[in-house]
This record gives structure tokens, sequence and C-alpha cells, in this order.
């Protein structure tokens, strides 16, 4: 005689038959009615139910099958409390992350951050958090949108009145790219090893992951994000000679940040050496082609030139403070100028302004590149070099890299021309709004699914005037789409194939680094 089931069996079958009956009565419904639920979940509920039936997680797949990015601001003042927010919120639909990048104010803890997130989003991605002067985004419970530079906040009136130093707060991206592959990859500097040899095996570095995941032997595009203590124009402009006009490079130059890759052998220690910057890679996947990404660049500058034209007389360099210490001559003319005339001739023709505007030199170099073993080839760029000031000695400007005979102008910040030059950046992202209307396959239009801005500090509502200016080309012409930015301290973009504005000397001078900018990043799709 057989033994009578137990009761914990008789649960089990039950709950297995109720599973299968619930699991049966929802195949009884139609394709399109179960897309329309799935399409519905949250991101970890979307994807338990990919997992549920090979019917369910083909249904998942073609929810997803247009690439999707996923932005969420935060001010709140808890650390934990604003990563929930922002995550909540980009897990709030359906997405499968292929990369996070986190901007944060000093006031949250970089490694903490970046704990939380990962412990949200997977291990399996690469994530960068970086230190921002300041946030720009949708608010994760608002849905305001807001551009948030650190400060301080005044509040009250009288004697009720208080001032906080706001610097807390936190902006959420999340990316989910079919068709490419993406990576965080270091550019490490051990003790004793000359920046130019750890430059070419980062650039190294950079193609050989292309290679490996692509059929091609360069990225698409590039985000890159340089530590506050390192020169980044060397970076900048060894990159812009190794990669082809087509592939995209933007980023901020002085942060300070914590990475992790997808693989962890590039993840780096400081036992290896000082991590001067991380690029996060986008490169295309041999092994899934479901349409085309397409990266577009535009630059918004915020500078004009004052004055004529000058050519290096001497230069000397200060290693302890990365400076350089330099006379000049007006070009045409034979005469040597200390830095206290050179200035006084600048600030006579400034001497209308309402408000001192900051100064900079743009100097034209003529330099030769090359990478590893490669014969030097000749290149013409342009770089900024901020004016500390000057003395019936020299004058004095921030950085190094200047030399003898090079011809440099004065900049000066300027409203007005970066409003000008905002108009001109409207118009070129109408243009590609429009020419995805005009390219309609079916019933997918070619569209813009996602955006980032990296602004300078400078700018924002104190430079303009207005709130959200910085930020009106892209929302004006695509409401609704993602977008989220940081304010930097260096804006950096390289003039490329989808490029949209072009450095003052001109489109034959490259110009990889800029100063009072803003640099857009828009994302758009093309089905096959």
């Amino acid at each position: 005689m057989e033994d009578p089931p137990s009761s914990s069996s008789s649960t089990k079958a039950r709950a297995s038959n109720d599973s299968n009956t619930s699991i049966g009565g929802l195949n009884l419904l139609n394709d399109d009615l179960v897309q329309n639920i799935l399409a519905r979940l949250p991101a970890p509920s979307f994807a338990s139910a990919a997992c549920v039936t090979k019917s369910w997680n083909f249904i998942c797949n073609r929810i997803l099958f247009r690439p999707k990015l996923s932005t969420a601001l935060s001010l709140n003042p808890l650390l934990h409390d604003a990563v929930n927010e922002v995550v909540n919120k980009v897990l709030s639909e359906p997405i499968r992350p292929h990369f996070a990048i986190v901007n944060v104010g000093s006031g949250f803890e970089l490694s903490e951050t970046l704990q939380l997130i990962r412990g949200r989003l997977g291990f399996n991605i690469p994530v960068i958090v970086s230190v921002a002067n300041g946030i720009i985004g949708s608010d994760a419970v608002t849905n305001e949108f807001k551009e948030v530079k650190w400060g301080v906040l005044f509040s009250g009136f009288s004697g009720d009145g208080y001032t906080r130093n706001i610097n807390e707060g936190i902006v959420l991206t999340v990316g989910y790219l079919p068709g490419l592959k993406v990576e965080a990859i270091p550019l490490v500097r051990p003790s004793k090893t000359s920046q130019a040899r750890c430059i070419d095996d980062f650039v190294m570095d950079i193609n050989e992951y292309s290679a490996s995941v692509s059929i091609r032997p360069f990225p698409v595009a590039v985000i890159l994000i340089g530590e506050a203590s390192s020169d980044m124009k060397p970076v900048m402009e060894k990159l812009d000679y190794a990669m082809p006009k087509d592939t995209v490079i933007v980023g901020d130059e002085r942060g300070c940040f914590i990475y992790r890759s997808a693989n962890d052998s590039r993840n780096a220690c400081g036992r290896r050496g000082n991590i001067e910057s991380v690029a996060l890679v986008f490169a295309e996947d041999r092994d899934r082609i479901s349409g085309k990404i397409k990266f577009h660049v535009a630059l918004s500058n915020g500078v004009s030139a004052v004055g004529s034209k000058y050519k290096t007389a001497s230069v000397r360099t200060s290693s302890t403070d990365s400076s350089t210490w330099l006379t000049a001559r007006r070009e045409g003319q034979q005469e040597h100028l200390d830095g206290q005339t050179i200035l006084h001739d600048i600030h006579e023709l400034l001497e209308n302004l309402v408000e001192s505007p900051d100064l900079y030199i743009g100097v034209v170099k003529h330099r030769k590149f090359s990478i590893g073993v490669e014969k030097p080839m000749p290149r013409t760029c342009i770089a900024y070099h901020g004016v500390v000031g000057g003395d019936e000695e020299y004058l004095y400007v921030d950085g190094i890299g200047i030399r003898t005979g090079d011809i440099f102008q004065f900049y000066r910040s300027d409203p007005n021309s970066a409003s000008a030059s905002l108009t001109k950046v409207h118009d070129s992202l109408r243009n590609i709004k429009l020419e995805g209307n005009s390219k309609t396959i079916g019933d997918n239009n070619v569209d813009v699914f996602g955006g980032l801005i990296f602004a300078c500090y400078g700018r924002g509502e104190s430079f303009f005037g207005h709130e959200n200016v910085d930020s009106s080309p892209f929302l004006e012409n695509f409401p609704g789409v993602p977008l989220a930015g940081i304010f930097c301290g260096g804006e950096m973009v390289r003039p490329c194939t989808t490029f949209f504005g072009e450095c003052q000397e001109g489109s034959s001078i490259s110009c990889c680094l800029h100063v009072y900018s803003t640099v857009y990043l828009v994302m758009s799709y093309t089905p096959l």
C-alpha cells in the first residue's frame, strides 16, 4: 500500500499547478496584449519576465530592439536616498543597462556611491562615478528639468534667512545600446614613466579593445574623464591624431573619478600607478547588428577674440604649479613686451565692459605626433591657457606646452557670443531632427533617443541671466527625450564628421579642449 502524499508535497504540487495555470492563462493572451503588459513593467520585473518562456523572451527582445537612454537627477542631501531615487527612476521602465555614468557633488563620497550603484545595476557593466561642478537633468521625483551649479543657496527673509552650501546631488545616466560594446579603459601612469609613453599605451588599449569586439579597429565614440591634477592636452592631441575623423570624443577635462570596468582585469588600482584618465569606449559589436547608432556633437562657443596676435619671444615653465611664464612680440613687430605691458593693452580694449571677463590666450601650436614607433606627422592645433596675471617681467598663464615662436591671441568670456552660438547649435540640432523626420522606414522613424551635455562651470544662469539656457537647444528640439549633463572645469570635444561648430581659428586647425563652451553629444538611431 502506497503512503499518502505528505502535506508539503501537496502544497508544492498545488503551487506548481497554480503557477502553470497562471502562466497558461497568460499564454491565452495574444502577443500584442502581452507586449503591452510587459512594456509597462519596471526593469527588474521585465528582466524576470524575459526568463519565463521563449515566447515572452522573444516579446521582451522585440520591446527593446531600439537603443535607450534613461536619466534622473536628485538633490536629496542623503546619499542612500538620492541613489534610490535616481535608480528607481531609470529602472521604472524596461531597460538592460550596458553602462552607467554617475555624476555627483563633492558632498557625496565616490567609493560609497559606486558601491550603491553597482549593487542596484549589477557588477558586469562599466560604471564611472565622477565629481562635477554641477549637474543637469530631470528631477527623479518632480520631473522638473534643472541646471544646478554647486554653491551657496539663500533662503528666507530678513532675520529668518539662512545660507547653505549646496554640494550634494547626483545625476545618473544608464544606456542600453544594442549593436555596440561598451567598456571603461583607464590611462595608468606608473611612477618614473613618461606621460607620452603612457598616452601611447592608452590609445593602443582603446584601439585593441575595439578591434577585439568589432570589425573595425577604432571606436565609434569615447567619453573621456580626466583627473584634475593631470594635463589632458597631450592626451586629447594624441587621440585626435590617432583616431579617424568619424570617432567622436567628448568629456570633462578636470574631474575626480572612480570607475569599474566590465572586465575586472582593467580595474587598475593605485599600486599600478596614477590613474590620470578613464575612457568609456563605444565600439561596434561584430556579432550583433540591429541598426545604426550615430553620435552627433555640437559646440556652443562662449569666448571672443580681443586685440591683435602675439608671437612668444621667451618661455619658462614652472613644474610646481604647471604654469608658463612668457614674453612676446606683437605679430610683425620686434619689440619685446612684458606681461604688464601686454595686459595693459588688453584691459584698455575691455574698459567699456560692465563686468570684468575671464581672460585666456589661444595658442596655435605646430607639432608632430606619432604612436609608438610610427614616423611623426605634423599637425596644427589651438590650445587655451587661462591668464593668471602679469608683471614687469612676464605674462603668467596656466598650463605648459607653449614654445618660443608660437602665435597666440587673447580671448575673453562673452555671453553675447555664447548666445549667438547657442542659436547656431539650436539650428544644427533642428537639422538632425528634420533629417530624421525625412527618413522614415515603415513605421520606424530615424530618431534621437538621448543626449549628454558638458558645460563650462562659468556658464549657466549667472552667465546668461536666465535658467536652463545651455540645455534649451536640445530640450526645444527633442522634448521628452532623456538629457543629462554636468558643469565641468574643461570641456573636451574633437572636430569630427558629425561635428557642428568651429574653433575661432577655423576648421583647418584642430581644437579639442575648450573654455566657456558647452558640448552636446546627441545619440540617434536608424533601424535596418
